[in-house]
């Protein structure tokens, strides 16, 4: 194992935090300055008590003003699964995921409260879809890390969105209850892929936001991956041509070159939200 600066290093390079004066990592942060992406899993299920009990750790997770509006749906119907692999095809490791979840923004509850304690729900408007999403995130979060403790593997999968309306009539989602991300779970039958990360120089502000010299370290940055994880695939090159110096920035570019959700709003007002 190798120690928590070591691999901060290796993810965001000369940026990196360095040792304070004799501190010792707990051991936690050591996971997660290593941890990495799995996407390929041993075909061995996990006991149900286990995946209740990393449900629970999720929900232990901070939620705003303790309205509690996320909620986490395990998919374990054989055509469900089978119908959802289907529509996230081009993710080709779904099928191969022991386990399946939904993270889900859960506002419906709220306004049930209100309706049983006769009290008006005076806000209608877009933060009550705000709210519910960060808290889906928030558990998914720690979700993730609890799992990751446990020595398993995941791998969260927001293009669900992609295909909201048709995952939403799958798994009954009522109004105000909508997908904010799957998560693939199992044991990994590989080594989790470490991805490097911007500088923290750059996305760490402190008193105000500044991107005076963003662009340069964006280049750094480009050039780091290029040199440690080169892309194997460039993006939409029928489009876009070839390009010898490609890196993040531009497969950034190239991904939100297509347009993508459109139908998203729609979707998010069909279920009873007001996105004012």
């Amino acid at each position: 194992m190798t120690s928590i600066w070591h691999d901060l290093r290796h993810r965001f390079g000369e940026s990196a935090p360095e040792n304070a004066d004799g501190f010792v990592a707990p051991e936690a942060w050591t996971r997660i300055a290593g941890r990495g992406v799995v996407r390929r899993f041993k075909p061995e299920r996990l006991p149900p008590e286990l995946i209740d009990t990393l449900c629970a750790l999720a929900l232990c997770s901070p939620t705003k003003s303790d309205l509690q509006q996320r909620d986490i749906l395990i998919v374990e119907n054989a055509a469900k699964r089978a119908r959802i692999a289907e529509l996230l095809r081009d993710q080709d490791w779904i099928p191969g995921a022991p386990h399946f979840l939904v993270f889900l923004g859960n506002n419906r509850r709220q306004r049930q409260l209100h309706a049983w304690r006769g009290k008006p729900f005076a806000n209608d408007h877009l933060d009550a879809f705000f709210n519910a999403t960060v808290d889906a995130a928030i558990a998914l979060s720690t979700f993730v890390t609890a799992a990751e403790a446990a020595g398993l593997g995941c791998c969260p999968v927001s293009v669900i969105r992609d295909h909201a309306q048709e995952i939403s009539d799958l798994l009954q989602l009522p109004d105000h209850v909508f997908p904010v991300a799957g998560l693939g779970l199992g044991r990994p039958a590989r080594e989790g892929w470490v991805s490097l990360r911007l500088p923290p120089s750059h996305t760490v502000h402190r008193d105000r936001f500044r991107d005076d010299g963003i662009e340069e370290a964006v280049e750094g940055y480009d050039a780091r991956r290029r040199t440690i994880a080169p892309y194997r695939v460039q993006r939409d090159v029928p489009r876009f041509g070839e390009d010898p110096a490609y890196g993040w920035s531009e497969d950034k570019a190239r991904q939100y070159a297509v347009a993508q959700r459109t139908d998203w709003g729609r979707f998010v007002r069909r279920k009873g939200f007001r996105l004012e």
